[in-house]
This record gives structure tokens, sequence and C-alpha cells, in this order.
């Protein structure tokens, strides 16, 4: 997991929960994806 943070954020799990503004940066992030992979769902049924 600590990995997958780094790659996809370039910060860890530590430095996420620490700080806030990182903490929605990520979440937004994971938002949009969330919302994109719904879209192409939607396209296939």
């Amino acid at each position: 997991m600590e990995k997958a943070m780094y790659q996809s954020h370039g910060f860890g799990y530590a430095e996420y929960d620490r700080c806030l503004d990182k903490r929605m940066i990520v979440e937004a992030s994971r938002e949009e994806n969330y919302k994109k992979g719904c879209e192409i769902a939607a396209e296939f049924q």
C-alpha cells in the first residue's frame, strides 16, 4: 500500500495521514477516478 501511495501521489501513507491538504488531494483524485470508471461502465451497458 505504501508503494502504491508513492507511485500514485508522490508521498507515503504517514504523510497522507498527517496532512489534511494532501488527504484532500488524494480523495479528490480517487473521486475523479471513480467517476471516470462509472462513465466507462455506463458505455458498456
